[in-house]
């Protein structure tokens, strides 16, 4: 680990020294200390801050206006404003919504004004966590953003949309983090292992492949979690004969308190699994769905991932056998976005119980697939004239939407008419099961084609 540093070295943005007036550079965790010092050295988050990308032109211009990092813990939205702090030629000013109030507010926008007024120097106010402040307590930066007093930059792992208000949000643009790849918390892993001056390289450190991507996986794209699961793999990791610290599969997931499952996400058994939790849901057996779920979560797969296969799930093997259930997947979905793990377990659970217990019919699924086919395998006729559009001027002398019968004009809101052209009339789609609710779908199609055998009967 690097010597201490001495006293004259100007402190880290994020080392607040009224909570540790005499820690060193060596005191500080990991995580602290691997901080980026330059955007060259900031990994991920390419579609905000890469090459020639609004934000990363706006740093290295120093023209920044007021923004909002909104995305997961340890994606890097401190990590850029410190880079933002070393670089910038206005004074930074770091507030935290968690141990601040309003009065704490009135001071710092109070000096940023004399700031200002005497030295001409403008004020970025970086507030972490500004989801915590309620409503009132964010009114109270409004009129000193609209002024110009202070650039306000707000960090928050919640939706913006719903936690912040309205009016910061017109006068701010929102930058999107996403969770960090796996790839990019292993290169911030092996970057932390080989650095002398702020890392671990100084401590002759040998970590076996497997123990190095259990703590990637672990750290499911959070690199603060990461780095502080290898510090603790580290420390507790005393050197052999041979003077290098021997970190092993096992060291890493005491580590981490969470057992290594032969899971990859890229990997058969990621594939295995999932296809599992779906089975088991087409099956009707719930039980089976939670525990494959539980396996995913344990073992780090993206919830995102999961989401969106009960999604696809619902319409596939739900379907109209019960609507609501695809109501209820995205609504899960949605949570997981919302709410973020690990309490989004809960919700995915619940869309995975609904979906086991609910009525099945792949009618919705297979319908779509013999349409599919139809468009590849035969010739596109066209549309035919009753049912071509007649919005715009001259349709009508074409003669389009001619013949075309309204339905809402006849009885029973229906009326026989052709909506196929040529050639396909004689398909049939879709083709409704007896399962749950989908089965008065099946009457009522049934009772509406008997009517077109019935001249001159419209319902």
């Amino acid at each position: 680990m690097r010597q201490p540093k001495n006293n004259t070295e100007p402190r880290d943005l994020f080392d607040h020294p009224e909570s540790h007036p005499a820690q060193s550079a060596d005191e500080m965790p990991l995580a602290a200390r691997m901080r980026p010092r330059t955007l060259s050295d900031f990994v991920g988050q390419e579609h905000i801050v890469g090459v020639g990308k609004l934000l990363r032109r706006a740093i290295e211009t120093d023209e920044l206006r007021s923004a909002i990092f909104w995305g997961p813990p340890g994606c890097g939205k401190s990590s850029l404003a410190s880079i933002i702090a070393k670089t910038s030629r206005y004074h930074f000013e770091n507030f935290s919504a968690v141990i601040s109030g309003v009065p704490e507010i009135r001071k710092v926008i109070e000096r940023a004004k004399e700031r200002k007024k005497f030295y001409g120097q403008q004020t970025i106010l970086f507030v972490d966590e500004i989801h915590r402040f309620n409503k009132a307590q964010q009114d109270a930066f409004l009129p000193h953003v609209e002024d110009g007093s202070v650039i306000l930059i707000g960090a928050t792992t919640e939706n913006p949309y719903f936690e912040v208000n309205s009016p910061l949000i017109s006068r701010s643009r929102i930058f999107k983090f996403e969770h960090l790849t796996d790839e990019q918390i292993g290169i911030i892993l092996q970057t932390a292992l080989k650095d002398t001056e702020r890392g671990l390289g100084n401590w002759r450190i040998c970590i076996e492949e497997d123990a190095l991507a259990h703590l990637v996986d672990t750290g499911n794209g959070d690199a603060r979690t990461a780095l502080n699961a290898l510090e603790l793999a580290a420390l507790t990791t005393p050197p052999g004969k041979d003077g290098e610290r021997h970190i092993t599969l096992q060291v890493a997931e005491e580590a981490v308190q969470q057992r290594s499952l032969n899971y990859e996400k890229d990997g058969d058994n990621h594939y295995d699994v999932i296809s599992a939790f779906i089975k088991s849901m087409r099956g009707s057996d719930p039980d089976a769905a939670l525990y494959w779920l539980a396996r995913m979560i344990h073992a780090g797969e993206n919830p995102r991932f999961i989401a969106r296969r009960i999604v696809i799930q619902a319409a596939e093997d739900v379907g109209n056998a019960d609507p609501l259930a695809l109501v209820v997947a995205t609504s899960a979905a949605h949570a997981v976005e919302y709410v973020g793990m690990p309490e989004a377990r809960i919700p995915l659970a619940q869309a995975a119980i609904y979906l086991a217990c609910a009525p099945k019919s792949n009618a919705s699924y297979m319908g779509i697939n013999r349409a599919m086919q139809d468009v590849a395998e035969k010739r596109a006729e066209p549309v035919p004239v009753h049912l071509r559009d007649t919005s715009y001027r001259g349709a009508k002398k074409l003669g389009h939407g001619k013949g075309y019968k309204y339905p809402h004009d006849h009885p029973g809101g229906w009326v026989e008419q052709d909506y196929l052209p040529e050639g396909i009339k004689s398909q049939t789609y879709y083709q409704p099961t007896q399962n749950g609710r989908e089965a008065g779908i099946k009457d009522r199609l049934e009772r509406l084609k008997a009517l077109k055998t019935k001249p001159g009967k419209n319902s």
